[in-house]
């Protein structure tokens, strides 16, 4: 047995397709066969059911999967250590931030990252919440921007700063004029949402609950450009994040932004999250504290509407395996 067969083994359990596996491998199919067959004899125990069609692991091939996650992961974390200790300021961070924060908030901190530290390499991978905890969890990321609260103890979690929401309506909309609001503005209203899996949606249904308002169903977005390009249609009103309104993203004759007061008034906390046993665990906090060091002026609860075509784009960069 050797750590390419544990490779294997976990290529197989997540692509559950002998081709995708060895594909994703970097193998012939047939090479990956063989490997998987010989660790089965190996350990003297069936692994895979194998169908003309369909590839099941076994339960015993579903725990050696787990425990082939948790062997590889440590490995990186071995080899992230020695790189680590030859200088703790260089080499890469793998670094996860879901989609309705990372391009906005990217654009006003990388070039601070790279300033204080020049020979990091910072590799960004942009996925939905639940993706990014699975695979922090399985070492395929060093650390991730995430939304509070997080219940997990194996996840040291560092906060960074708070996030007003603000309001966004259509231009001749009833409250388009108004001041600063309280929550219990919004009750009546329907408001457009994230579609599922998206943490803004969560925070923002938590807000419909508490003001007694309600959720567009009829329609959900992928995306926030996709929410503002329908609130500036005049199909109905949603919450923004304050980062999302901010230059470089321009405004918008078509929507008026409205901040809330109060000490209810709806907003998010952002912070940094790594495994408790990372390798890296003595250098991410000096890297959150370059994230914590955000301008106060751009967390303001008010500020200019903002367009479907400015915000900038963010790297995708896919996280090992």
């Amino acid at each position: 047995m050797n750590l390419r067969d544990l490779q294997y083994l976990v290529a197989l359990a997540d692509h559950r397709h002998f081709g995708r596996a060895a594909a994703a491998s970097f193998v012939s199919q047939p090479t990956l066969s063989t490997q998987i067959r010989k660790l089965e004899d190996e350990l003297g125990v069936a692994l895979v059911e194998r169908a003309p069609r369909k590839v099941m692991l076994t339960p015993a091939g579903r725990e050696m999967a787990e425990r082939a996650r948790r062997v590889l992961a440590e490995v990186e974390q071995m080899k992230e250590a020695a790189r680590r200790s030859r200088d703790p300021e260089a080499g890469s961070v793998r670094l996860g931030i879901f989609p309705t924060l990372g391009p906005y908030l990217l654009p006003h901190v990388v070039a601070a990252v790279r300033e204080r530290f020049p020979r990091l390499e910072l590799l960004l991978v942009e996925e939905k919440t639940p993706v990014l905890l699975e695979r922090l969890r399985e070492g395929k990321l060093d650390a991730a921007l995430l939304a509070l609260p997080l219940h997990d103890d194996q996840l040291h979690v560092e906060f960074l700063f708070e996030e007003p929401f603000l309001l966004a309506v259509p231009a001749h909309h009833r409250l388009a004029d108004a001041g600063p609001l309280t929550v219990d503005a919004l009750a009546g209203e329907r408001l457009l949402l994230l579609e599922d899996g998206h943490c803004l949606r969560d925070q923002a249904l938590d807000v419909c609950r508490l003001a007694g308002a309600g959720e567009k169903a009829e329609f959900r977005a992928t995306s926030l450009e996709t929410l503002r390009q329908m609130v500036a249609a005049n199909v109905g009103v949603t919450l923004l994040p304050a980062l999302a309104v901010q230059p470089p993203v321009a405004a918008s004759p078509d929507i008026a932004l409205l901040p809330f007061s109060g000490a209810d008034r709806p907003s998010r906390r952002i912070a940094m999250a790594w495994r408790r046993s990372s390798a890296m665990a003595g250098f991410l906090p000096a890297l959150a504290e370059v994230f914590r060091g955000l301008p106060p002026e751009l967390l303001a609860a008010g500020g200019p509407p903002a367009p479907r075509d400015a915000a900038p784009e963010v790297d995708r960069t896919a996280a090992a395996g």
